[in-house]
């Protein structure tokens, strides 16, 4: 997969909960048009990362750049409009709501621009991307399966038409022949354009379908290469891809 130029960078980030020091000095980029993933035992900062790159943490120091513009500062909302969107973990869907009412929720920014027309053509889009949830189109979101869920989630940032994607454990609770149709969603939608950052337990899932990665423990980078280098890093294979991977 040819990848263009960088896209996000994050240049010695630190944040904070509070006196916790969460992030220590995180630095990391994402070309256009690749999947990175994001690596690491539950606790690594992980999730932090992406909440400090989507504006719900702002950072102490360091310097967050998405098309060359600095995006420390912003209001979620602003950070959407420039081309952000996030799956976030757990879903978050609006249980009580249709699942095209939570597709539209996505397109809150367009919809407001009043273009609705094009929102309703990204609505079958998504559609044909899963053919299950045009199926449940009037169903309450709450009472779907876990992984129809999932689209759903994926559909409505989707709706966003981000420049860059945030998948936060796609896979988590999922049956395996489902989360992988959930992995091979995601690299579709990397083969039709969309850049992704990928968090995911499943590192050797993750890593199938990735360019590069980062790995993290408490709080920082430790290690970072291609997928290929990650998966033959001894490290990594005894932390996050189980025995069977010990003498490859």
């Amino acid at each position: 997969m040819m990848t263009g130029s960088v896209l996000l960078t994050l240049s010695g980030v630190n944040a904070y909960y509070g006196q916790l020091h969460v992030l220590k000095g995180v630095s990391l980029h994402v070309n256009e048009r690749e999947i990175v993933a994001l690596l690491g035992a539950n606790g690594a900062g992980k999730t932090t990362t992406l909440r400090t790159i989507c504006a719900l943490l702002k950072p102490a120091t360091g310097r967050i750049t998405f098309a060359g513009k600095d995006i420390v500062g912003m209001r979620p909302e602003a950070v959407v409009r420039l081309g952000i969107t996030q799956v976030p973990e757990g879903r978050q869907l609006f249980g009580p709501l249709s699942v095209r009412d939570n597709l539209l929720l996505g397109a809150y920014t367009r919809l407001c621009a009043g273009r609705k027309a094009e929102v309703l053509e990204d609505i079958e889009r998504i559609f044909e991307l899963f053919p299950i949830l045009g199926e449940r189109a009037g169903q309450r979101s709450g009472s779907l399966s876990g992984g129809e869920q999932q689209m759903l989630a994926i559909g409505r940032a989707l709706m966003a038409r981000p420049r860059l994607l945030i998948l936060d454990e796609p896979c988590l609770g999922l049956a395996p022949l489902v989360a992988r149709q959930i992995i091979h969603t995601i690299s579709q939608l990397r083969s039709q354009g969309t850049t992704i950052l990928l968090v995911e337990q499943n590192a050797r899932a993750a890593l199938s379908i990735a360019d590069r990665g980062y790995v993290m423990e408490t709080g920082k980078v430790v290690l970072e290469g291609s997928a290929e280098e990650l998966l033959r890093n001894r490290e990594v294979r005894r932390a996050y891809l189980g025995k069977d991977y010990e003498e490859v």
